[in-house]
């Protein structure tokens, strides 16, 4: 192995060169604390900047081995560490010329806690973290001597003073450590008490804004307290004894005023099904992992979904048990994401009544009367949200605050009052009694759906040109596949940049692994999702990248159902 004086002669060596000439510094090299692998070189001071690790032996690192002692402590040390190292190259990284040059940059996570590939915490206690930096140039000419202070002093200093025990308080590191193995903890006990989700008082909810999902901070902000009749406690490892407002399964409404907080209850369940960062005010707001955001989605394609148990046969005959659109409606698209996410192994559906196609929520007595049901094949969610946790133990967290007639079909009902919630169950029921709406179930049959599809060989196809995988992303909504463009605005619960690559980087490893014509589309999430726990999200590309997430199945199950070249 070459050792860091290697470099630097190099460096000296390619000074005034053609930007090219940065390619001779590929390789491994040996610095004094750590090991420096240059595993790409940009060819252009434009382009996307080189990609380098950093090994830190445990000696080095001197972490104390009860930060990393299991999975979900060393998530959490490894996500404070991202998040420092990136703190550290924005205080020292600067210009140095032409392009990228001088640009130092780690993908750390947000508020949210995710397995990622930007830094990584061995058993041994190694450290490995991976980033990018732009190499120095005037014009496309080699700054030989910039690099070296870049490479051989600045990135040395960022890795003393960010990924190194000895640069943080020992207490804090725990904090990090613990809070991740408290929320893992806490999700692993829902199900045996029959929750879907818990919020602790305490948390606090409220955003700084629809762009920052930082707490709200200032006097006006409530922190949440839980109805007695729906607080339990929970003893957690490091934590202790923690209470709050538990959502039991079945069917729950969070009912309220405009602006009282229903939709930011919601969207504090539905960002549940991750943990978070210690002083995020969610850090126990925990969900089963299997809860997904369901929304109306116009204009998206769908392919071969059996939507009939929603919606039955259209004008002309047109059968809905392997129904496809290119430009679904509100209702068809709500009905096919309902499916989909029954077919990815979704445990409860989180829906509010903003994002929804009203036609496919309710028909009210009126409506009914007007329109009979022979010239209506919708048949409404409220007809089949209790069939769905009866016979597939799906259950539904429900945002209405004009369908008062779910209040028919409802278990539990949390009324959102200035940002605190009431148990109004006893009277909701009471209302319903009081007030019959003399509407009638339009459908009590079985909910028959066939939750098997077969995704066609070559129809995920990510060619361009003569690039047989041509892969890119543009923020989190937004995925260039091949010569398709693949939206997933709608899909809520990806949360960092680093899911939208990793899916990405998933879809081509399905493509060329799984997809047959043989398995189903569940028996694929089902392989690559067991690969990535055995090998880590390095299993999805050659290359070994700082970009990737951790993502759920279900949404790249989304993105699957996503792409219009999609066929099963």
């Amino acid at each position: 192995m070459a050792t860091s004086e290697t470099l630097r002669q190099i460096l000296y060596r390619i000074n005034g060169r053609g930007y090219k000439s940065y390619k001779d510094i590929a390789g491994t090299y040996q610095f004094a604390d750590f090991t420096l692998a240059v595993d790409y070189v940009q060819g252009d001071p434009f382009a996307a900047p080189s990609r380098l690790r950093a090994l830190i032996p445990p000696a080095v690192a001197g972490f104390p081995d009860r930060l990393y002692a299991n999975g979900s402590r060393a998530v959490g040390l490894s996500c404070f560490l991202a998040r420092a190292f990136a703190a550290e190259t924005h205080r020292m990284s600067m210009r140095r010329g032409s392009g990228k040059s001088g640009e130092i940059r780690i993908e750390a996570p947000g508020q949210q806690v995710l397995a990622n590939t930007a830094v990584q915490v061995r058993g041994d206690g190694t450290v490995e973290a991976r980033f990018t930096v732009g190499l120095p140039a005037q014009g496309r000419r080699v700054l030989g001597r910039q690099a070296c202070q870049l490479l051989l002093e600045e990135v040395p200093r960022i890795i003393e003073s960010s990924l190194t025990a000895r640069s943080h308080a020992e207490d804090e590191l725990w904090r990090h450590a613990a809070a991740n193995e408290d929320a893992d903890a806490l999700r692993s006990m829902l199900a045996g008490r029959g929750m879907i989700a818990f919020v602790a008082d305490g948390s606090i909810l409220p955003r700084s804004s629809g762009v920052d999902d930082r707490p709200m901070g200032g006097e006006e902000v409530i922190p949440f307290s839980s109805p007695e009749s729906l607080r339990i406690a929970f003893s957690l490892p490091n934590a202790g004894s923690v209470a709050g407002m538990g959502v039991g399964e079945g069917v729950t409404l969070i009912v309220g005023g405009g602006y009282h907080g229903k939709s930011t209850l919601l969207r504090a369940i539905e960002r549940g099904v991750y943990n978070h960062r210690p002083g995020d005010g969610r850090e126990l707001v925990v969900s089963a992992p299997d809860l997904v955001k369901i929304r109306a989605e116009d204009g998206r394609a769908v392919s071969g979904v059996d939507i009939s148990a929603f919606i039955g046969d259209l004008p002309l005959g047109k059968s809905t048990r392997r129904f496809r659109s290119e430009n679904a409606s509100g209702s068809t698209s709500q009905a096919a994401a309902i499916v989909e996410a029954m077919e990815s192994g979704a445990s409860g559906l989180l829906i509010d009544e903003d994002t929804a196609a009203t036609n496919f929520l309710i028909r009210d007595a009126r409506m009914q009367a007007l329109v009979p049901k022979e010239s209506e094949p919708i048949t409404p969610y409220i007809d089949r949200v209790t069939r769905m946790y009866d016979e597939f133990s799906v259950s539904t967290v429900l945002v209405v605050g004009g369908s008062g007639d779910y209040l028919d079909v409802a278990d539990t009902v949390v009324a959102m009052e200035t940002f605190r919630p009431h148990d109004v169950t006893a009277r909701a029921a009471a209302v319903a009694a009081e007030y019959p709406t003399g509407r009638i179930i339009e459908e009590n049959s079985r909910f028959d759906v066939s939750l098997e599809r077969m995704p066609r060989p070559g129809s995920v196809d990510p060619r361009k040109g003569r690039r047989e995988s041509s892969i890119r992303t543009r923020g989190i909504q937004t995925i260039q596949f091949g010569r398709e463009t693949l939206d997933l605005a709608a899909v809520e619960q990806i949360v960092h940049w680093g899911q939208t690559r990793a899916i990405g980087a998933a879809l081509d490893y399905a493509r060329r692994r799984y997809i047959d014509g043989r398995r189903s589309l569940s028996e694929i999430l089902d392989l690559i999702m067991a690969d990535i726990e055995a090998e880590g999200l390095d299993v999805l590309e050659r290359r070994r990248t700082g970009e990737f997430a951790q993502f759920r199945r279900h949404e790249l199950a989304a993105a699957f159902n996503r792409l219009r070249s999609f066929k099963t």
